[in-house]
């Protein structure tokens, strides 16, 4: 069975389950809404966006954005009903605009399954939507079922105009969904890919890199397996995240923390973390962030720009000392592994490396340290002896086969020679730690095939990364 079974959050930093789609002032909900809402809050779901597909329903949604402080609105017309969209009807739809809790425009785009008004209608409305959308400086919700061509075409025309938005629901290809993300859309999937007969869209959905993931239930449609056939709500969000978390090969803590990360960046709901994390936990790794520092400024890298990896804020406003470190690490029993691994080089900071791994030694953990191989050069000595029986795993960033070509992209400050200095770092690694590797990340102008020569002569592992995937 494909289900992990249900998963109940109730707090990640202050950033809960966000459902980005639901139409809760719907007849569904007129009896027993406050009932719902008090079961998305024991499933963890922290805020709601309530969506119009109508002016009526639009008006609705504010209405219930002004009752529930948990709630926000979207406000558009869905393409079944463009036919009957006066220019007075479109006009007070406008006026909506502008209001406290408005978060986003929609839904609207093109829906060619059902065809209650020509695609011609349709697609003129979902222009007006996006105008107004960049107009206001906010998302659009999209719907797109069976009309992707068109839809990216339209899309397309305003792809320089600040276009940002989520297509709900994706029920496209996997190019239509690298289409989607190229125009820089995030995507959500709603109850379906939790479906026994819906590996196809699973697989789809994994081709979406999980920074780019929403939740959503589009209640009260499409519930999840096993409430499939019922009424949805958004408490059934603990059904789904289990999907996501093996679909990713994370856990539900990371998909529930991403999630509601993305939700902020896209709709400014919630509240990121304000301080950066000196250890953080990724699936059942716990990550040690000594530093900011680094002796490269790659041109891949992210640290200085958007120090963020799988929701977590890694910016250190100062670097932590031993104690801080150990008791942000609290108790690691539950971790299979620690690493030293941040927005920085850890090997900046050598002696409060070497103190906190030996606690950790003492405590049975196996350690591995992710470095850039500059620590000889940082440090002024041969650093390899003294990581001896402290670290069971080392990764080190060749991301280069020449030294002018790595001066070139990785920036170091201390130019060519730093390259030279991570050769010999790693034969110096190969002598006293169990498992050394070097790594690369997929960009354009590498040589991977000479690298992975490289790794081979140096007799140590090597391991390709892709350069969108951190974490």
């Amino acid at each position: 069975m494909f289900l992990s079974g249900a998963f109940l959050v109730k707090n990640f930093n202050n950033m809960m389950i966000i459902d980005t789609h639901a139409h809760l002032d719907f007849p569904e909900y007129k009896t027993d809404l406050d009932s719902v809402l008090s079961r998305a809050r024991e499933a963890g779901v922290g805020s709601i966006i309530n969506v119009g597909t109508s002016l009526s329903t639009s008006k609705k949604c504010i209405a219930l954005a002004h009752r529930f402080e948990n709630i926000y609105a979207s406000v558009g017309i869905h393409p079944h009903g463009a036919t009957k969209v006066s220019e007075e009807t479109w006009l007070e739809l406008e006026s909506l605009i502008g209001g406290s809790k408005i978060v986003a425009v929609g839904e609207t785009g093109l829906d060619y399954y059902r065809n209650k008004s020509p695609h011609e209608d349709q697609q003129v409305l979902f222009e007006k939507h996006l105008a107004l959308a960049k107009k206001h400086d906010l998302p659009v919700i999209i719907h797109c079922r069976e009309a992707s061509e068109d839809c990216l075409k339209i899309l397309n025309k305003y792809k320089n105009g600040g276009l940002k938005g989520v297509v709900h629901c994706f029920s496209g290809t996997a190019e239509v969904a690298k289409a989607c993300l190229d125009l820089g859309m995030f995507l959500s999937f709603a109850g379906p890919i939790t479906f026994k007969n819906a590996q196809n869209l699973r697989d789809i959905a994994k081709t979406v890199p999980v920074e780019r993931l929403l939740l959503e239930t589009d209640c009260p449609f499409l519930s999840p397996h096993p409430k499939r056939g019922e009424r949805n709500e958004p408490s059934y969000l603990s059904l789904v995240i289990p999907v996501f978390a093996e679909i990713y090969g994370l856990s539900p803590e990371d998909i529930a923390r991403i999630t509601s990360f993305n939700a902020y960046a896209l709709f400014g709901i919630g509240e990121p973390e304000l301080e950066g994390k000196i250890a953080y936990a990724i699936r059942n790794s716990l990550y040690i962030n000594l530093t900011n520092r680094c002796s490269m400024e790659c041109s891949f890298c992210m640290r200085t720009t958007y120090p963020f990896v799988k929701g977590h804020n890694l910016h250190l406003k100062r670097e932590p000392t031993i104690e801080e470190v150990l008791q942000s690490i609290g108790d690691p029993g539950r971790y299979d592994e620690v690493v030293f691994c941040g927005y920085g080089e850890p090997t900046e900071r050598l002696e409060v490396l070497k103190a906190v791994a030996a606690d950790l030694k003492s405590k049975g953990k196996r350690i591995r340290l992710d470095t850039n191989g500059h620590g000889d050069i940082i440090n002024g000595r041969s650093i390899a002896n003294e990581l001896k029986g402290l670290i069971d795993t080392i990764c080190i960033s060749l991301n280069a086969e020449t030294a002018e070509k790595y001066a070139a992209i990785c920036k170091p400050v201390f130019g060519e020679k730093a390259y030279f200095a991570l050769i010999q770092f790693v034969k110096d690694a190969k002598k006293v730690i169990p498992n050394v590797q070097v790594s690369v990340v997929e960009i354009p102008g590498i040589d991977i095939k000479k690298c992975r020569e490289i790794a081979v002569e140096l007799g140590v592992d090597f391991r390709v990364r892709k350069h969108d995937v951190l974490g």
